[in-house]
């Protein structure tokens, strides 16, 4: 069995994980860390896993020298040290947090106020979106676990755009979002006073996430893509839906963008290509790992539109995490991730 450890267990990202790896058959939980609830149990902290998951909350330390592999749910600017340590002993990192995401040091210093602390790390890094990248992720060792509008945004234009079907600049994705994407520490933004009965835009064009967006669509455009993005709070705990808007170039039909999306996920376990007529839902990607695309055309305006729906802490955070594992140690690419959502 694989040793997997968890450092920023008691986060949602990180609790997701161990809710997971507890199911999973070639990989066992071995240690747990928290910075703010160490020593105490994992259950005490999350009284849903009692009985389940009453893993201890040790030190980053122990969890190193227990495990193969170390998912770091931590926020950004604390990962990489620790993947400094984990890369000399050897071991499997593999980070939910943003530091070795984007690959130019300037724009990770632009959006996050910081800069690359270990430069050869990030040469080694790959970025794990694996329905895109798969190939590059296999048997690597330290691995970027894209986040959650950064997996839904890119999955539902990147067969449009590799065919080039679709102009690459006027691009917008508006987005929506679970309150859990904004993490565990409460915030005036999150209180539920403020949250229920509400919906609005934050970070309006200027998501730190954007960038890493772009990033990727370039990558599979093979030339610059740039967008507009918009993300959105609703009042509800998971999921993730985007609305990707796209001019499209003269010609293309709904039947060329159909065929172009079956070639690229029809054989994608965990992309659901909707059909004809229905829309992709939060609701029904629930608690999974699945990302359901639903393809529209305005035919009047010449525009194209891809909806997708994940849930935020899995295809969005910890269930694309194992999915990465599963890559690094040559597994199936869906063990312990056949999870599907309940029905109501």
């Amino acid at each position: 069995m694989i040793q997997a450890g968890v450092v920023g267990a008691t986060g949602y990202a990180g609790a997701e994980l161990c809710r997971i790896l507890s199911g999973h058959p070639e990989a066992e939980l071995a240690a747990v860390s928290s910075v703010s609830f160490e020593g105490k149990a994992l259950s005490e902290v999350y009284p849903a896993y009692f009985h389940m998951c009453d893993m201890i909350c040790g030190t980053e330390e122990q969890v190193v020298e227990k495990s193969d592999v170390i998912f770091a749910a931590l926020p950004h600017g604390l990962s990489q040290e620790l993947a400094a340590v984990c890369w000399k002993a050897g071991k499997v990192f593999i980070d939910l947090g943003a530091d070795f995401r984007l690959e130019k040091e300037e724009e990770y210093q632009e959006w996050y106020a910081n800069s690359f602390t270990h430069p050869e790390l990030h040469k080694e890094a790959v970025y794990g979106l694996p329905e895109l990248f798969r190939e590059k992720i296999k048997g690597k060792k330290l691995i970027a676990n894209p986040g959650c509008y950064t997996t839904a945004v890119p999955l539902a234009l990147a067969p449009a755009l590799r065919k080039g079907y679709i102009e690459k600049d006027g691009i917008i994705a508006d987005c929506k979002s679970g309150v859990t994407g904004a993490g565990r520490k409460p915030t005036q933004g999150n209180h539920y006073p403020e949250l229920n009965e509400s919906f609005t835009a934050y970070k309006v064009a200027s998501h730190r996430h954007t960038p890493e967006m772009e990033q990727t669509l370039s990558h599979i455009a093979q030339s610059p893509v740039k967008l507009t993005f918009v993300p959105h709070l609703l009042p509800v705990n998971r999921g993730i839906l985007a609305t990707c808007y796209a001019r499209l170039k003269e010609g293309v039909t709904m039947e060329m963008l159909e065929s172009a999306y079956a070639e690229a996920y029809g054989k994608e376990y965990f992309i659901r290509l909707l059909k004809k007529g229905q829309v992709a839902n939060i609701k029904n990607v629930r608690c999974s790992n699945f990302c359901d695309i639903s393809l529209h055309m305005d035919e009047r305006t010449g525009t194209f539109i891809a909806v997708s729906a994940i849930d935020n802490m899995v295809k969005g955070a910890a269930g694309q995490a194992i999915q990465n594992m599963n890559l690094a140690f040559g597994l199936e690419e869906t063990a312990g991730l056949k999870l599907f959502p309940p029905a109501f």
